[in-house]
């Protein structure tokens, strides 16, 4: 047990978390003679140190995730899910959105070919909310950052929202605020192509250049704001407004979250500074997912292929689960955080 121990901690500090990258980002920094406990210092510290962590962790994820990817395109996707019926068909739809785009926007061009297809509402909004929220880059990231226990258990929970917010919506009926277009679009089956293994990495590859290009802005000016919070926002301010002592910081979160538009590679290094400065646990995941889920360049998107009440019912459940979640943390946090 002392072996597997020891063994996860290198995993997670030395492989995910790179604190080798770290240290001797520090001791250059410092060979030219800048103090790391000065707010300069400091700060460069964090943005190098972040910066290179994120993309290298970024390159491995998405290359190997795009591979997987190539295994259920948006047919055989679909093709799975007209198996399922009930509860069922939202768990594996739920399921299939953590190996689909890693942003909200990305997913609704699939979502509403699914829709399109003739799958239940409840099904495809369930993929919707599991797609950006619980990919399995999400995982990794927050086992680099908060450990295997809270990347497993947000994850799950992620999953427990995705599944009982399509079936919700399903519940009430809302089939019918699906836009028109959308549900009288022909329904055309292509041939499936086979692909090589060099096909596949082919794939990946173009997928891990065209993400890093739409995402190196958002991540770079996450880490500088997570490099600001880290060495200039003095402790108090963020214990009081987002601490444990602020019983509304979870809502809070969850509502400056939902405007802004970001992916989980940018909100990672804001996580790390906010955690470091002793904001709670549940109101910095509540506002990641808040941010990756509900972000307002992919509500306008949705909200040209559904009508309005339709849309309002999915931004209240996915508000309503992702605070339940953020006090979930909060509530047990001690337990999470050892």
């Amino acid at each position: 047990m002392d072996f597997l121990s020891a063994f996860g901690r290198f995993i997670q500090d030395q492989v995910l978390g790179m604190q080798w990258l770290n240290e001797l980002i520090g001791a250059i920094l410092e060979a030219l003679g800048l103090k790391l406990d000065s707010t300069l210092g400091g700060s460069l510290h964090f943005f190098i140190y972040d910066t290179i962590k994120i993309f290298v962790l970024l390159s491995v994820l998405i290359f190997g995730i795009s591979y997987l990817q190539s295994y259920f395109p948006p047919e055989r996707t679909k093709r799975i899910l007209g198996r399922f019926h009930g509860l069922g068909a939202n768990t594996v739809a739920a399921l299939l959105g953590t190996v689909t785009p890693f942003c909200s926007c990305s997913s609704i061009p699939i979502f509403m070919g699914f829709t399109s297809a003739g799958l239940p509402v409840g099904v495809t909004f369930s993929f919707l909310i599991s797609s950006p929220m619980v990919d399995l880059g999400s995982l990794v990231l927050l086992m680099s950052i908060f450990g295997a226990r809270v990347a497993v258990v947000y994850v799950v929970l992620g999953l427990v929202v995705a599944v009982i917010g399509g079936t919700l919506l399903e519940k009430l009926g809302m089939d019918r605020y699906v836009e028109d277009f959308i549900k009288n679009a022909p329904n055309i089956e292509l041939e499936r192509e086979k692909l090589t293994r060099r096909d596949r990495a082919a794939y990946a590859k173009e997928q891990l250049l065209s993400t890093v290009r739409k995402v190196t802005p958002y991540i770079l000016i996450g880490v500088a704001i997570g490099a600001v919070i880290h060495n200039m926002i003095p402790q108090t301010w963020v214990e009081t407004v987002l601490g444990s002592r602020n019983p509304a910081a979870v809502i809070l979160a969850t509502l400056v979250g939902i405007p802004m538009y970001a992916d989980i590679f940018g909100t990672i290094p804001v996580a790390e500074s906010l955690l470091f400065k002793g904001a709670s646990l549940g109101t910095i995941l509540s506002f990641m997912m808040a941010v990756t889920t509900l972000s307002l360049p992919s509500l306008i998107m949705l909200k040209k292929a559904v009508k309005p009440r339709l849309l309002a019912a999915f931004i209240g459940i996915c508000t309503a689960g992702i605070i339940l979640v953020g006090y979930f943390f909060n509530f047990f946090q001690y337990f999470f955080i050892i």
